[in-house]
């Protein structure tokens, strides 16, 4: 007896309408004679049938007509439903959109075949062709040194210094089917070769030098040789900054190193005191030599230059005496007994009488007016002003 699809409570339609099973047994259940078990390949026979009415098959033999249309006609609709379902599928994997801050790498059947720019664009359905759409603008931080494992390190010096720093990294432009394909975890592979490269540069650098001026020149470094192994493998990777964020000895022994440092502060700023004072005595004090060798060469200038002076004017004294000695010699006494009674009073005698007469004399330098003093009148001259003598 056929399923009928049309039987909207699902139950079974009976052929000579007794209680009959599915299949087209008897009824279950004891009491009276019932009917033998059905053959096992007459149930697979007619579930195929079933099969092929619900999938638009034809009537299966000894099927009814009526129910031969009915399932006829309804697998139509389910087979173009899933036909509409398969072309929606197909079509939805044909079509992929690329962001802005992404790139389309296109593999057919495993292999890359094309890059795509960020937009709409086109491609064979699943699984023909498959796409991936890294982020290649976005930069991702990793951050080193959180864990002592990774942080502590050793200095050229032999010192251990406990180091965190932060690499910043992207997708290289136009590598990113190597970022995908060429290593395994991207960002792994930076964190080890990131920290190899940090140690090896802190085992050539004092630690002085990397908490000071040297920091700067040691992020350059491990930077460049980054940059570098990564290249070498071709991982498809671009590190943008690497910065040193903390670069202190280890926490165990931080006060012992802050007395150390302490201690070089005080002895560098006890050296700066002591260069200061040698700049300003020194300077000084070769200034004031400076000064006395320039006035004791301007004494010797002076006293040759006054002998040579007095011995030229001999020399011409000597010339001219030669000349006329009588005339040189009254001029010479002449000359030097106004310099000798320049400030002197001088005596005057007449030789009318012989000598012994006094001529009046007239002071003539007590007239002349004193500077800062008042002018007083002369003395009359007489007597008092004169003095006798012989000749």
């Amino acid at each position: 007896m056929p399923w009928s699809n049309n039987n909207g409570g699902g139950g079974w339609q009976g052929g000579g309408g007794g209680d009959r099973g599915p299949w087209g047994q008897g009824p279950r259940g004891g009491g009276g004679g019932g009917n033998p078990p059905p053959d096992l390949d007459e149930l697979l026979r007619r579930a195929q049938e079933k099969l092929r009415q619900v999938f638009g098959g034809a009537g299966g033999p000894g099927g009814g007509g009526a129910g031969t249309g009915t399932g006829t006609g309804g697998g139509s609709g389910p087979f173009f439903l899933f036909g509409l379902v398969i072309l929606g599928l197909i079509a939805y994997s044909s079509f992929f959109r690329v962001n802005t801050d992404q790139q389309g790498i296109v593999l057919r059947f495993g292999s890359v075949v094309r890059t795509v720019e960020p937009g709409l664009h086109l491609k064979f359905p699943y699984p023909v062709e498959t796409v991936y759409t890294p982020a290649v603008t976005r930069i991702e931080p990793i951050n080193i040194g959180r864990v002592p494992h990774e942080s502590l390190m050793l200095t050229g010096d032999e010192n251990i210094v406990d180091i965190a720093f932060t690499v910043q990294w992207k997708i290289k432009h136009g590598e990113a089917s190597n970022f995908l394909f060429n290593v395994e975890s991207p960002e792994q592979a930076v964190k080890a070769v990131a920290e190899s490269v940090m140690r090896e540069v802190v085992g050539q650098s004092n630690i002085d030098v990397l908490q000071t001026t040297g920091r700067s020149n040691a992020q350059a470094q491990v930077l460049r040789k980054v940059q570098e192994t990564l290249d070498s493998y071709q991982a498809g990777v671009e590190i943008t900054e690497v910065t040193m964020e903390e670069v202190d000895p280890p926490a165990q022994v931080i006060d012992a190193y802050r007395d150390v440092q302490a201690a070089r502060t005080d002895q560098a700023r006890l050296v700066n005191q002591a260069q200061t004072y040698a700049n300003t005595v020194i300077p000084r004090a070769r200034g004031d030599a400076a000064k006395i060798t320039q006035a004791a060469e301007a004494y010797r200038e002076q006293i040759v230059a006054a002998a040579e002076g007095d011995a030229n004017r001999f020399l011409a004294i000597y010339n001219e005496y030669r000349k006329a000695r009588a005339v040189t010699r009254q001029r010479i006494y002449i000359e030097t007994m106004e310099h000798i009674l320049s400030d002197t009073n001088k005596l005057f005698l007449s030789e009318a009488d012989g000598g012994r007469g006094i001529l009046p004399y007239l002071p003539l330098n007590e007239l002349k007016p004193r500077s800062g003093a008042a002018s007083s009148p002369a003395p009359a001259a007489n007597g008092n002003q004169t003095v006798t003598g012989e000749r």
